[in-house]
């Protein structure tokens, strides 16, 4: 099946995704993208109780069920350890292999130098690493080479708040939902392991209920969430009246490497 745009997203950790740039893919999803999410760990150190390996089985699954929300055609997941990612030959060939794969036209990452989780910042330096042979049929010789350099943005995360700049916003209100559900399936994340640790475990819902489990997550993450830090961009890109209602949004800074763009092109290609 051809598809208008291929989007791969690569992150660090199964969750990431969903959190960082969840709404903008599903609203891709929607208009007919191929996307797809490669997450470089498998995300096994991400627990206060859990051992490795059945927190591993649990967080593919945790993703595969996220997946279904957004409309994400494939979740790959690299058999490396949560905590252990290396910026080296080996994880640079498998990104090669990956984006070939899917021949991707967008490449979706986090930025390489900004404070946080190391495995984050390497993810990004490992994409900005790998960035430049995507059209090098030398290297890594078994996939075909891209024709053209695909487009590299850079996410945002807990670490790049300061710095990131919002040079591509999409408002994400249509898709806020199925956002809110994928991260809400990642319950090893939202519901036990980052309230764990950052203090906040014994706020967590008993209830199952949504609404409620909606609103926890709405609350705690709202940083990755509200259109507020960028309405600046979105009252330029949507005009003051739309821009000015638009409650939730996603946000993307141009990387220094991949195809040239601009920011204006870069919202044209995505039509959202």
């Amino acid at each position: 099946m051809p598809y208008p745009l291929k989007v791969i997203v690569i992150k660090a950790h199964p969750d990431e995704a969903e959190l960082y740039a969840g709404g903008t893919c599903a609203r891709l999803a929607d208009k007919g993208a191929a996307v797809k999410f490669l997450s470089l760990t498998n995300g096994d150190a991400g627990h206060y109780e859990m051992a490795r390996k059945p927190l591993k089985r649990r967080r593919a699954r945790e993703a595969y069920a996220a997946a279904r929300h957004l409309g994400v055609l494939d979740y790959e997941i690299l058999d490396i350890h949560d905590g252990e990612l290396i910026s080296d030959l080996a994880i640079r060939k498998a990104i090669i292999a990956s984006v070939r794969r899917w021949q991707a036209d967008l490449v979706i990452t986090f930025h390489d130098e900004q404070p946080g989780h190391i495995d984050n910042r390497m993810a990004g330096r490992a994409v900005r690493d790998a960035s430049g042979f995507f059209t090098n049929g030398n290297v890594v010789p078994a996939y075909p080479p891209l024709a053209a350099a695909p487009i590299c943005l850079k996410m945002t995360d807990y670490g790049a708040l300061s710095t990131h700049r919002h040079e591509v916003v999409v408002d994400v209100d249509a898709s806020i939902e199925r956002k809110l559900k994928a991260c809400g399936e990642h319950a090893t994340q939202f519901y036990e392991f980052a309230p764990f640790e950052r203090g906040f475990l014994d706020r967590v819902p008993a209830s199952e209920d949504w609404a409620i489990r909606r609103q926890f997550i709405l609350t705690h993450w709202h940083e990755f969430m509200s259109a507020d830090p960028m309405r600046e961009a979105m009252l330029v890109k949507y005009g003051p009246e739309r821009g000015a209602a638009i409650a939730y949004a996603e946000s993307f800074q141009l990387a220094d490497y991949g195809r040239e763009t601009s920011a204006t092109e870069v919202h044209d290609i995505l039509g959202i």
